[in-house]
């Protein structure tokens, strides 16, 4: 689409920016009114050309990104009446620069709108944030032999396919089945190719170093190619059959195999047909089992909406092979800002509204004006997610919605998947069935969100009333909370977490590795962790800078009493900071759970909110959420340092051959848990050296 995206060429209006912002108060209201000029000037010049248009603020920040059949059209009527103080007009009081991208239809402004949404989060845009890509199921592809290659001294990993769980960009070496709705749909997957084909999981270096099957040959979850156990040929019939099954193929399958079977019988072959038999068997109790497996639908998505109390959840419900996965559950925000810009936004939208004044007729009711506005806005957030959602993941042939969505969408995500997209949205029998299914998920997931998010809301507002903190803007009251971990002193660690927008931000962690210190000094890891922490901001702050990134917290909560508050009362001092915002959580007595007190930094005497306070409980979630990340940082940098250590103790192993041995087991794990004979596959490494090696690690 590149080649076809002609940037507008407008005019820029940041001189008429830095005039507003440089203005005295007597000219302020004749600069504005100047940039309002400017920006109307460069509507009118607008093309009546299908199109994206973006509007950005006086910050440079995104506020909305829309789509158009006609940008002059489109973008004009924003600004030809009063908003007042709706959320629109509180937009366009804040737009001081826009941009447009003209394409050559509205299937490729679709498309290009929900790139531009997904990368660029605009505040007025439905969004769908997911910190999380989806799993896969991989199957590995048949590696060929390079030329010169010298044979390896057993069975080569790359001639046996392995089946693997994934997660991340996949690539045209492998087969990768899915997405898959959780990483338990996956794993389940994996068992049952485990049961029926006995494929292999284990990682390429151990399959290359095992001299005796494993213990999932012995319990009859792998077939032992590592072993020689089965042949190539065998191997490689199974591992076409799973891609089969993963596909739906279940009956084409059985009927081979009950041919191979019948074909061992009659040649007397009775202990090979009866392992036939049995994955006869394993296919069949799979699909017994499996009560939601059909025949026509191979792989399909069903999407069941729900709004309510505004906000709103789509639930997506995942079939592959034939085999309902489960199903995953997405949280839109700036649903009703988004809903209000979308009323002016779509001119058909509008239109409907207008039409459903005195009522729709259906099939068996009246529907309501107000009954229609609802069903329209789902109808909003359903193409939203599936506008979003699709970029990265490849759509199936057939989509199940609980509500009918734009023909153009569907168009435009089946030319960008190159394949015809069946969407229908009033099923009948087991379609029905598995959207029933899906919309009443949405509905026990939205209630359960909306139940928490009270609960969450009321625990923000108890804490911001028992500190006498702002609260008119709850959604941003922004904590952090620092904890500090070792073990006897070794390998010290300070973990930082967030709290804003109501729960816990898991992107936003960060730990830090202490060093330079007398270990188990914990008053100088939090002093050099708070100066790591603040130093930038508060620099920026003397500068005046306003940097949305290096926002100051509105509380920064410290695990411990008066010593480590003393202490970060000294780095803020040292720094200009304001005291206030440092509150320390001490231990009550017998260090029980409900008797903590909080101590000031800024003088103020202890507090005792009470073992049943909202307050203390949104305290110690953050505090406890502070100490698991500190201390599973911390023993994962101590494992790896006495497993390191060890190994560079032994007497025997130098650089090379340790560089050797990492190369070999991938790492500092797979050498822990190798055993003697396959560390003695290694080169240089004697049979007395890897038991050696062996003791030293064990």
């Amino acid at each position: 689409m590149n080649d076809t995206v002609i940037p507008n060429s407008a005019p820029s209006m940041e001189p008429v920016i830095d005039s507003v912002a440089a203005a005295p108060d007597t000219a302020l209201d004749a600069a504005l009114d100047a940039a309002h000029q400017a920006l109307l000037a460069e509507v009118a010049a607008l093309p009546a050309l299908p199109g994206v248009y973006r509007y950005f603020d006086a910050d440079g920040g995104v506020l909305y990104v829309g789509k158009a059949r006609n940008l002059k059209k489109r973008v004009s009527s924003y600004f030809q009446k009063n908003h007042g103080g709706t959320r629109i007009g509180v937009m366009i009081g804040r737009i001081v620069r826009m941009e447009t991208t003209v394409v050559r239809s509205e299937a490729e402004a679709l498309i290009l709108e929900n790139n531009l949404i997904k990368t660029l989060s605009p505040r007025f845009n439905i969004l769908f944030r997911d910190d999380k890509s989806y799993p896969y199921l991989k199957l590995s592809a048949v590696q060929p032999t390079k030329l010169g290659e010298e044979p390896g001294r057993g069975a080569d990993a790359r001639q046996f396919p392995r089946v693997a769980y994934y997660r991340g960009a996949v690539d045209k070496k492998s087969h990768y089945f899915g997405p898959y709705p959780s990483a338990w749909a996956v794993k389940d997957s994996i068992l049952l190719l485990q049961k029926v084909f006995r494929l292999r999981t284990c990682e390429d270096t151990v399959f290359n170093n095992r001299t005796r099957p494993c213990l999932l040959f012995q319990i009859k979850r792998c077939s032992g190619p590592c072993v020689g156990e089965v042949s190539a040929e065998q191997y490689a019939q199974d591992t076409a059959n799973a891609e089969r099954f993963l596909r739906g193929q279940t009956q084409e399958i059985l009927t081979e195999l009950e041919s191979r079977m019948l074909a061992h019988a009659e040649r007397l072959e009775f202990e090979q047909a009866a392992d036939v038999r049995n994955q006869i068997r394993a296919i069949s109790r799979v699909l017994h089992q499996q009560s939601m497996e059909v025949d026509t639908d191979k792989d399909a998505d069903i999407l069941a909406v729900k709004v309510h109390g505004g906000r709103a959840c789509v639930n997506l419900a995942m079939v592959r092979g034939g085999r309902h996965l489960g199903d995953r559950a997405c949280f839109p925000s700036h649903v009703d800002s988004a809903v209000d810009m979308a009323a002016l936004d779509n001119a058909e939208l509008a239109q409907e509204a207008q039409e459903a004044q005195v009522g729709l007729e259906t099939e068996d009711q009246t529907v309501k004006p107000k009954q229609v506005r609802s069903r329209q806005v789902e109808v909003m957030v359903l193409e939203a997610f599936m506008a979003q959602h699709y970029i990265g993941v490849a759509p199936p042939p057939l989509v199940l919605l609980s509500h009918q969505v734009d023909k153009a969408l569907i168009q435009a995500l089946s030319e960008q998947a190159g394949a015809r997209i069946q969407a229908v949205h009033n099923p009948r029998e087991q379609r029905r069935i598995w959207l029933d299914m899906a919309q009443k998920n949405a509905d026990l997931q939205l209630a359960r969100l909306l139940a928490e998010e009270g609960s969450q809301q009321a625990r923000t507002r108890a804490l911001a009333q028992a500190l006498d903190l702002p609260q008119t803007e709850l959604d941003q009251l922004r904590i952090e909370c620092f904890d500090i971990s070792h073990m006897g002193g070794e390998s010290t660690q300070a973990s930082c977490v967030v709290f804003h927008s109501h729960r816990m931000q898991g992107a936003e962690y960060k730990r830090y590795n202490i060093e330079g210190i007398t270990g188990g000094d914990d008053y100088a890891a939090m002093r050099q962790v708070l100066t790591r922490r603040y130093s930038a901001l508060a620099e920026s702050l003397r500068e005046g800078q306003t940097d949305v990134k290096l926002r100051m917290p509105d509380l920064v909560l410290i695990d411990g009493g008066k010593g480590q508050v003393s202490m970060a009362r000294e780095v803020f001092e040292a720094l200009g900071l304001d005291l206030g915002l440092i509150v320390g959580v001490e231990k009550g007595e017998g260090r029980k759970v409900g008797l903590e007190e909080l101590v000031f930094a800024d003088g103020r005497d202890k507090v005792y909110l009470g073992h049943d306070s909202a307050a203390l409980m949104l305290i110690a979630q953050i505090r406890d959420e502070a100490h698991r990340f500190a201390i599973t940082g911390m023993r994962a940098k101590r494992d790896k340092v006495r497993v390191s250590s060890k190994l560079e103790d032994i007497a025997g192993v130098g650089p090379k051959k340790r560089a050797s041995l990492l190369r070999r087991f991938g790492g500092i794990r797979g050498v822990s848990s190798a055993s003697a004979a396959d560390l003695a596959t290694v080169e240089g490494i004697s049979k007395d050296l890897a038991d050696d090696i062996y003791r030293a690690l064990h």
